[in-house]
């Protein structure tokens, strides 16, 4: 094997010397592309990788350090100067041991499934202490999400070395659609309570959130059933058994049950198949560019209904079609289950109609009248 001495003098891997073989250089970047890269490296730089925030009793605390030092320096007594140096140095202390609390934490965040609006769900947060003596104590973590105020906070009391706390944290949506988790914003008031350290993470997460789906009561019977699918009552080629009989000529020697079948042929009578197919249009265009208050209140409810009442016909077996006037369409059955369709509407978004100004009333009133069932 070449020594490392010998391959650093060799000179196929020296570098050209000149002209052939040089890499090019990259072209100049323009003005305003400098000016944008140097304000993001001064953005980065003022940008302070830990936030403090003064507590009440932190406000009440420096103001006494002031008193103190203001009379210490005015009297010029050693016993204010001493008290002066103790208040400062709690300061030090406090700062010190804030820092090392926040620091090589991991933060995890497991969302369910899926979630509904008006139904709480949980979310799990977890928080791992990669230290190895000193543990991590008062750690509270406060989940971002974009576009809303951060309103759930999980605390840990204490977070031993080289170990994971787990908490979580119940929340109710109040509105379909994708719920983006950004990040975490880690904070302590570790150990007196007069500041609060913290710093932010990032973590981005999605979160699905179906619409609200209501009880609905089906009629029996449907107009526009199909054969195939389903099994019902009554005699047929389906998989369900129905009853058990003699065997007649021209049955299918298939359909023999030879467990019964002792002195006597004996065939298995089959159910026959019916599955009903209903379908749902919903019209997601609005007039203008934006969508009044009345026109968005439609078209929720629109979705709300589609959504109760494709979940009960999945239920009792149907196949479920939703489709939107733009040509969108998503299709579930009793094998697949109901999420396809409540994953379709709850991220089904409005849109403006193409149409002429003409039109445009006609098509506001269609966009929250409710489309019966079709075949």
């Amino acid at each position: 094997m070449a020594d490392a001495r010998t391959l650093e003098a060799s000179p196929a891997l020296e570098a050209p010397a000149s002209g052939r073989g040089t890499p090019p250089t990259a072209p100049p970047l323009p003005f305003g592309e400098r000016a944008r890269l140097l304000l993001a490296r001064l953005r980065r730089f003022f940008r302070p990788p830990r936030k403090l925030k003064l507590t009440r009793e932190g406000k009440y605390f420096i103001g006494i350090t002031f008193g103190v030092g203001f009379a210490a320096i005015n009297t010029g007594n050693n016993l204010l100067y001493l008290l002066l140096g103790m208040l400062l140095s709690m300061i030090v202390v406090s700062g010190v041991l804030s820092e090392l609390s926040l620091r090589e934490l991991t933060v995890v965040r497991r969302l369910p499934p899926r979630a509904q609006v008006a139904r709480p769900h949980l979310v799990e947060i977890e928080v791992f202490n990669h230290k190895r003596r000193i543990p991590s104590y008062a750690i509270e973590v406060e989940d971002l999400r974009a576009g809303q105020p951060a309103d759930k906070r999980c605390f840990f009391l204490k977070i031993s070395p080289r170990s994971a706390q787990v908490a979580a944290y119940r929340r109710t949506p109040a509105r379909r659609g994708r719920d983006r988790h950004v990040g975490f914003r880690v904070a302590t008031r570790f150990p007196f309570g007069l500041f609060e350290k913290s710093r932010e993470l990032n973590a981005e997460g999605d979160l699905i959130i179906y619409p609200a789906v209501d009880a609905v009561v089906l009629p029996s019977n449907l107009a526009g059933d199909r054969l195939g699918g389903n099994s019902a009552l009554g005699r047929g080629s389906g998989d369900e058994i129905l009853s058990l009989r003699l065997m007649r000529e021209g049955d299918d020697p298939r359909d023999i049950y030879w467990r019964k079948s002792v002195e006597q042929m004996i065939v298995r009578e089959r159910a026959r198949e019916v599955r009903r197919d209903v379908s749902y249009a919903i019209d997601s265009s609005h007039p203008g560019r934006v969508p009044d208050e009345d026109w968005t209140a439609r078209f929720e409810r629109r979705i709300r209904d589609v959504a109760s009442r494709a979940v009960a016909h999945i239920k009792r077996g149907d196949g479920v079609t939703v489709r939107t006037r733009g040509g969108e369409r998503v299709r579930a059955t009793t094998a697949v289950g109901a999420d396809p369709v409540l994953r379709f509407l709850a991220l089904l978004e409005a849109k403006p109609a193409e149409v002429s100004p003409a039109t445009a009333p006609e098509s506001s009133k269609r966009g929250g009248r409710s489309i019966g069932e079709k075949p």
